[in-house]
Protein backbone atom coordinates (compact mmCIF):
# COMPACT_ATOMS: atom_id res chain seq x y z
CA UNK A 1 0.00 0.00 0.00
CA UNK A 2 1.65 3.41 -0.94
CA UNK A 3 -0.39 6.45 0.74
CA UNK A 4 0.51 9.41 -0.30
CA UNK A 5 1.15 12.45 2.40
CA UNK A 6 -0.49 15.56 0.28
CA UNK A 7 1.93 19.27 0.18
CA UNK A 8 0.57 21.84 1.56
CA UNK A 9 -0.07 23.21 -2.09
CA UNK A 10 -1.94 19.74 -2.97
CA UNK A 11 -3.94 20.03 0.40
CA UNK A 12 -4.97 23.75 -1.26
CA UNK A 13 -5.93 22.22 -4.43
CA UNK A 14 -7.74 19.59 -3.29
CA UNK A 15 -10.12 22.20 -0.39
CA UNK A 16 -10.77 23.81 -4.09
CA UNK A 17 -11.92 20.94 -5.80
CA UNK A 18 -13.96 19.68 -2.70
CA UNK A 19 -15.59 22.56 -1.94
CA UNK A 20 -16.89 22.80 -5.69
CA UNK A 21 -18.11 19.00 -5.85
CA UNK A 22 -20.15 20.69 -2.42
CA UNK A 23 -21.33 23.46 -4.44
CA UNK A 24 -22.98 20.75 -7.00
CA UNK A 25 -25.12 18.75 -4.36
CA UNK A 26 -26.38 22.41 -2.82
CA UNK A 27 -27.04 23.37 -6.88
CA UNK A 28 -28.85 20.27 -7.29
CA UNK A 29 -31.28 19.88 -4.05
CA UNK A 30 -34.44 22.29 -5.49
CA UNK A 31 -34.55 20.06 -8.14
CA UNK A 32 -35.26 16.88 -6.50
CA UNK A 33 -38.83 16.51 -6.66
CA UNK A 34 -41.47 14.15 -8.07
CA UNK A 35 -41.89 14.57 -11.94
CA UNK A 36 -38.56 15.40 -12.47
CA UNK A 37 -36.02 11.91 -13.84
CA UNK A 38 -32.96 10.68 -12.99
CA UNK A 39 -31.45 11.58 -16.49
CA UNK A 40 -32.95 15.73 -16.34
CA UNK A 41 -30.99 15.74 -12.66
CA UNK A 42 -27.68 14.27 -14.63
CA UNK A 43 -27.95 16.84 -17.30
CA UNK A 44 -28.47 19.56 -15.29
CA UNK A 45 -25.68 18.56 -12.88
CA UNK A 46 -23.21 18.21 -16.28
CA UNK A 47 -24.16 21.67 -17.42
CA UNK A 48 -23.70 23.30 -14.07
CA UNK A 49 -20.08 21.53 -14.01
CA UNK A 50 -18.96 22.12 -16.99
CA UNK A 51 -20.00 25.63 -17.92
CA UNK A 52 -20.36 27.29 -14.24
CA UNK A 53 -18.32 25.35 -12.28
CA UNK A 54 -15.74 24.89 -15.13
CA UNK A 55 -14.85 21.25 -13.56
CA UNK A 56 -14.92 17.87 -15.37
CA UNK A 57 -17.13 15.34 -14.35
CA UNK A 58 -15.10 12.55 -12.84
CA UNK A 59 -17.41 9.44 -13.23
CA UNK A 60 -18.42 10.58 -17.05
CA UNK A 61 -16.59 7.65 -18.85
CA UNK A 62 -14.95 6.14 -16.05
CA UNK A 63 -13.62 2.61 -16.94
CA UNK A 64 -11.83 1.20 -14.23
CA UNK A 65 -10.68 -2.71 -15.87
CA UNK A 66 -13.37 -4.83 -16.43
CA UNK A 67 -15.59 -2.18 -17.02
CA UNK A 68 -17.66 -0.14 -19.56
CA UNK A 69 -17.40 3.75 -19.47
CA UNK A 70 -19.63 4.92 -17.12
CA UNK A 71 -22.36 6.78 -18.79
CA UNK A 72 -23.15 10.18 -16.47
CA UNK A 73 -22.03 12.32 -14.90
CA UNK A 74 -23.19 12.15 -11.19
CA UNK A 75 -24.37 8.51 -9.90
CA UNK A 76 -27.54 8.73 -8.65
CA UNK A 77 -29.54 5.41 -6.53
CA UNK A 78 -32.52 5.31 -5.74
CA UNK A 79 -34.57 3.08 -3.02
CA UNK A 80 -33.02 -0.04 -2.93
CA UNK A 81 -29.69 0.66 -5.02
CA UNK A 82 -26.75 0.69 -3.06
CA UNK A 83 -24.67 2.90 -5.27
CA UNK A 84 -23.70 3.46 -8.88
CA UNK A 85 -27.09 4.11 -10.19
CA UNK A 86 -27.61 5.06 -13.64
CA UNK A 87 -29.43 7.68 -14.54
CA UNK A 88 -32.34 7.32 -16.66
CA UNK A 89 -35.93 7.98 -17.64
CA UNK A 90 -37.31 6.96 -14.05
CA UNK A 91 -39.16 10.06 -13.00
CA UNK A 92 -39.28 10.72 -9.35
CA UNK A 93 -41.97 9.87 -7.32
CA UNK A 94 -43.24 10.43 -3.43
CA UNK A 95 -41.79 8.77 -0.90
CA UNK A 96 -38.62 7.76 -3.25
CA UNK A 97 -35.02 8.63 -1.47
CA UNK A 98 -32.42 9.01 -3.46
CA UNK A 99 -28.42 9.42 -3.25
CA UNK A 100 -26.16 11.91 -5.45
CA UNK A 101 -22.64 10.77 -5.82
CA UNK A 102 -20.56 13.80 -7.62
CA UNK A 103 -16.93 13.31 -8.17
CA UNK A 104 -15.52 16.63 -9.76
CA UNK A 105 -11.65 17.32 -11.23
CA UNK A 106 -10.29 20.62 -10.61
CA UNK A 107 -7.20 21.49 -11.74
CA UNK A 108 -5.79 17.63 -12.11
CA UNK A 109 -7.45 16.78 -8.28
CA UNK A 110 -10.33 15.25 -7.52
CA UNK A 111 -13.06 16.65 -5.23
CA UNK A 112 -15.62 13.72 -4.00
CA UNK A 113 -18.89 14.31 -2.25
CA UNK A 114 -22.32 12.57 -1.93
CA UNK A 115 -25.88 13.51 0.19
CA UNK A 116 -29.22 11.56 0.74
CA UNK A 117 -32.51 13.52 -0.56
CA UNK A 118 -36.01 12.55 0.07
CA UNK A 119 -38.94 13.33 -2.63
CA UNK A 120 -42.07 14.58 -0.81
CA UNK A 121 -42.59 12.87 2.61
CA UNK A 122 -40.35 9.62 3.01
CA UNK A 123 -42.15 6.70 4.94
CA UNK A 124 -40.53 6.31 9.13
CA UNK A 125 -38.26 3.80 8.22
CA UNK A 126 -36.33 5.31 4.93
CA UNK A 127 -35.94 8.82 7.35
CA UNK A 128 -34.15 6.75 9.85
CA UNK A 129 -31.96 4.98 7.54
CA UNK A 130 -30.56 8.34 6.57
CA UNK A 131 -30.32 9.48 9.39
CA UNK A 132 -28.33 6.75 10.45
CA UNK A 133 -26.13 6.51 7.95
CA UNK A 134 -24.98 10.49 8.01
CA UNK A 135 -24.81 10.07 11.94
CA UNK A 136 -22.77 6.93 10.79
CA UNK A 137 -20.39 8.98 8.66
CA UNK A 138 -19.90 11.35 11.55
CA UNK A 139 -19.10 8.42 13.69
CA UNK A 140 -16.67 7.57 11.43
CA UNK A 141 -15.03 11.15 10.67
CA UNK A 142 -14.71 11.51 14.50
CA UNK A 143 -11.75 9.47 15.43
CA UNK A 144 -9.96 10.64 12.40
CA UNK A 145 -6.52 12.20 13.86
CA UNK A 146 -3.17 11.31 13.44
CA UNK A 147 -2.42 8.48 15.36
CA UNK A 148 -5.51 6.88 14.95
CA UNK A 149 -6.03 3.83 12.93
CA UNK A 150 -8.25 3.01 10.10
CA UNK A 151 -9.80 0.37 11.70
CA UNK A 152 -10.99 3.00 14.33
CA UNK A 153 -13.11 4.43 11.70
CA UNK A 154 -14.83 1.60 10.29
CA UNK A 155 -15.28 0.34 14.18
CA UNK A 156 -16.82 3.20 14.96
CA UNK A 157 -19.52 3.40 12.05
CA UNK A 158 -20.02 -0.51 11.98
CA UNK A 159 -20.91 -0.95 15.92
CA UNK A 160 -22.76 2.64 15.74
CA UNK A 161 -24.84 1.02 12.76
CA UNK A 162 -24.97 -2.90 14.11
CA UNK A 163 -26.72 -1.07 17.43
CA UNK A 164 -29.59 0.59 15.47
CA UNK A 165 -30.53 -2.68 13.86
CA UNK A 166 -29.02 -1.96 10.53
CA UNK A 167 -26.80 -3.26 8.42
CA UNK A 168 -23.25 -2.08 7.24
CA UNK A 169 -22.68 -3.02 2.72
CA UNK A 170 -18.79 -4.67 3.09
CA UNK A 171 -18.09 -4.84 -0.59
CA UNK A 172 -17.66 -0.90 -1.16
CA UNK A 173 -15.35 1.25 0.87
CA UNK A 174 -13.92 4.43 1.07
CA UNK A 175 -10.87 5.75 -0.58
CA UNK A 176 -7.81 7.75 -1.03
CA UNK A 177 -8.24 10.59 -3.16
CA UNK A 178 -6.07 13.44 -4.73
CA UNK A 179 -4.75 13.57 -8.24
CA UNK A 180 -6.22 10.16 -8.60
CA UNK A 181 -10.08 9.46 -8.39
CA UNK A 182 -9.65 6.35 -6.36
CA UNK A 183 -6.22 5.87 -4.39
CA UNK A 184 -4.71 4.15 -1.00
CA UNK A 185 -5.86 3.63 1.42
CA UNK A 186 -9.09 1.80 1.25
CA UNK A 187 -11.46 3.42 4.30
CA UNK A 188 -13.50 0.04 5.36
CA UNK A 189 -16.88 0.82 6.90
CA UNK A 190 -16.23 -1.82 9.31
CA UNK A 191 -13.67 -3.47 11.58
CA UNK A 192 -11.34 -3.54 14.52
CA UNK A 193 -10.59 -0.56 16.82
CA UNK A 194 -6.32 -0.81 16.58
CA UNK A 195 -5.84 -2.50 13.44
CA UNK A 196 -5.11 -1.36 10.58
CA UNK A 197 -2.41 1.57 9.18
CA UNK A 198 -2.10 4.48 11.41
CA UNK A 199 -3.09 7.82 9.91
CA UNK A 200 -0.64 10.81 8.93
CA UNK A 201 -1.16 14.42 8.74
CA UNK A 202 -1.55 15.54 4.79
CA UNK A 203 -3.76 11.79 4.12
CA UNK A 204 -6.75 12.24 2.35
CA UNK A 205 -9.69 10.41 2.02
CA UNK A 206 -13.10 9.81 1.79
CA UNK A 207 -15.50 8.14 4.49
CA UNK A 208 -19.08 6.70 2.53
CA UNK A 209 -20.81 4.45 4.76
CA UNK A 210 -23.62 2.26 2.52
CA UNK A 211 -26.15 1.20 4.91
CA UNK A 212 -28.81 -1.21 4.65
CA UNK A 213 -31.80 -1.57 6.14
CA UNK A 214 -31.96 -5.23 5.59
CA UNK A 215 -29.67 -7.59 5.41
CA UNK A 216 -25.97 -6.45 3.88
CA UNK A 217 -25.59 -8.84 0.60
CA UNK A 218 -25.94 -7.40 -2.54
CA UNK A 219 -26.24 -8.09 -6.31
CA UNK A 220 -25.04 -6.26 -9.37
CA UNK A 221 -27.60 -5.62 -12.58
CA UNK A 222 -26.74 -6.21 -15.82
CA UNK A 223 -25.66 -2.96 -17.07
CA UNK A 224 -22.52 -3.74 -14.65
CA UNK A 225 -22.58 -0.39 -12.74
CA UNK A 226 -25.84 -0.68 -10.69
CA UNK A 227 -25.40 -2.37 -7.00
CA UNK A 228 -28.71 -3.18 -5.50
CA UNK A 229 -29.09 -4.67 -1.90
CA UNK A 230 -29.86 -8.51 -2.89
CA UNK A 231 -33.21 -8.22 -0.61
CA UNK A 232 -34.53 -4.93 -2.23
CA UNK A 233 -34.58 -3.72 1.17
CA UNK A 234 -33.70 -0.02 1.41
CA UNK A 235 -30.07 1.41 1.27
CA UNK A 236 -28.12 4.71 2.53
CA UNK A 237 -25.27 6.74 1.82
CA UNK A 238 -23.47 9.47 2.57
CA UNK A 239 -20.20 11.02 1.83
CA UNK A 240 -17.36 13.47 2.66
CA UNK A 241 -13.90 13.71 2.14
CA UNK A 242 -10.96 14.47 4.87
CA UNK A 243 -7.76 15.51 5.46
CA UNK A 244 -5.68 13.98 8.49
CA UNK A 245 -4.25 17.38 10.37
CA UNK A 246 -1.72 17.69 13.25
CA UNK A 247 -4.85 18.40 15.48
CA UNK A 248 -7.66 15.79 14.27
CA UNK A 249 -9.78 15.97 11.08
CA UNK A 250 -10.71 18.60 8.44
CA UNK A 251 -13.72 18.09 6.10
CA UNK A 252 -12.87 19.59 2.57
CA UNK A 253 -16.30 18.58 1.02
CA UNK A 254 -17.99 22.27 2.28
CA UNK A 255 -20.10 24.67 1.20
CA UNK A 256 -23.13 26.86 1.83
CA UNK A 257 -25.91 24.46 2.37
CA UNK A 258 -23.59 21.42 3.33
CA UNK A 259 -25.82 19.97 6.23
CA UNK A 260 -24.01 20.44 9.45
CA UNK A 261 -22.63 17.92 11.67
CA UNK A 262 -25.20 15.84 14.11
CA UNK A 263 -25.21 16.57 17.62
CA UNK A 264 -22.11 14.09 19.62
Amino acid sequence: MSVSIKTPEEIAAMRVACALAAQVLDYITPFVKAGVTTAELDKLCHDYQINILGVIPATLNYAPPGHTPYPASVCISLNHVVCHGIPGARKLRNGDILNIDVTVIKDGFHGDSSRMYCVGKPTILAKRLIDVTYRAMWHGIRVVRTGARLGDIGHAIQTYVEAQGFSVVREFCGHGIGRGFHEDPQVLHYGRAGSGLKLEAGMIFTIEPMINTGRPQLRMLADGWTVVTADHSLSAQWEHTVLVTQDGVEVLTVSENTPLPPEE
